[in-house]
């Protein structure tokens, strides 16, 4: 997990890295260039597996208050192998968590579906 940056929308909390898909770009190409740029690993494209996904409405910054708010969906993916040793390039911080431990963190709150999901995923789900 990492920490975002503490000036960005939702500063300080932890998420699962990742970002936007680029025009033209399938999901699965937008994460492996996004933990590239984020966590300066690389990641072959098999080596991705669809987990889950979580959607909801964006915040508006604090900066533009009047921002209308926007659909957002957030996907998934587990990814066992990569090369390259994981680090902070775009968070204050990267921590290992067990899966049953993420749910407790401070996170956005779609984040917390995306939880859920890995914790099925990996079959250690435990409602509520």
């Amino acid at each position: 997990m990492q920490q975002r940056r503490f000036a960005a929308v939702h500063g300080g909390l932890w998420e699962f890295p990742g970002g936007k898909v680029e025009p033209g770009e399938t999901p699965e190409n937008a994460a492996i260039r996004e933990l590239h740029e984020e966590l300066g690993v690389r990641i072959d494209p098999s080596a991705l597996c669809a987990v889950g996904f979580a959607s909801g409405l964006t915040v508006p910054s604090q900066k533009s208050v009047q921002q209308a708010k926007r659909p957002l969906v957030i996907l998934l993916y587990a990814c066992r192998t990569w090369q390259g040793v994981p680090r902070a390039h775009d968070a204050e911080a990267l921590a290992w968590h067990r899966p049953d431990a993420i749910a407790s963190l401070d996170m956005p709150p779609l984040d917390y579906p995306l939880a859920e999901a890995l914790m099925r995923y990996l079959g250690i789900y435990s409602p509520g």
